[in-house]
């Protein structure tokens, strides 16, 4: 998959502090624009900063020669029988989106995770038809064991 990258002139790479502009930008562009958000540039920053700066975080970028074209971030969560990845975002430009560099991206992604140690990926996604498909042909399932519990305060 990194030469799929590569024949589309992107980069993968670990995401530094001076990419948090780019990834607040894209992350307020994205959100606004293609699922009607009302992110600010300070919400939007402490969102991704908080993740980036979280202990055992992992974060990664797509760069193009003249932009980000995505970016990933999650951390790494210890449990009694293994290490897991969670996924809390994965943003693609929309210029880039249906092109399989998103699949790429991530594809790369899990790659260096378990290079890292990672026996798995977990990430939450809205249910519906355009995540279970994105995710579910890289092979993500619904987990049957696990369900997310909200209370509104």
């Amino acid at each position: 998959m990194t030469a799929v990258l590569s024949e589309r002139g992107a980069a993968f790479r670990p995401m530094v502090q001076k990419d948090l502009p780019a990834a607040v930008s894209l992350y307020i562009q994205y959100y606004n624009q293609q699922e009607g958000g009302c992110w600010t540039q300070d919400i939007a920053y402490k969102r991704v900063h908080q993740v980036f700066s979280r202990e055992d975080s992992c974060c990664a970028v797509l760069e193009t020669k003249d932009r980000l074209a995505a970016f990933a971030m999650g951390y790494f969560e210890q449990y009694d029988d293994g290490f897991a990845y969670n996924l809390v975002e994965i943003v693609v430009a929309a210029a880039y989106q249906n092109q399989g560099l998103g699949t790429a991206f991530l594809q790369v992604l899990e790659s260096h995770v378990r290079q890292k140690g990672a026996l798995l990926i977990q990430l939450q996604a809205v249910n519906d038809e355009f995540h279970n498909h994105f995710y579910g042909r890289l092979g993500y399932r619904n987990a049957s064991n696990l369900v997310l519990k909200t209370k509104m305060l």
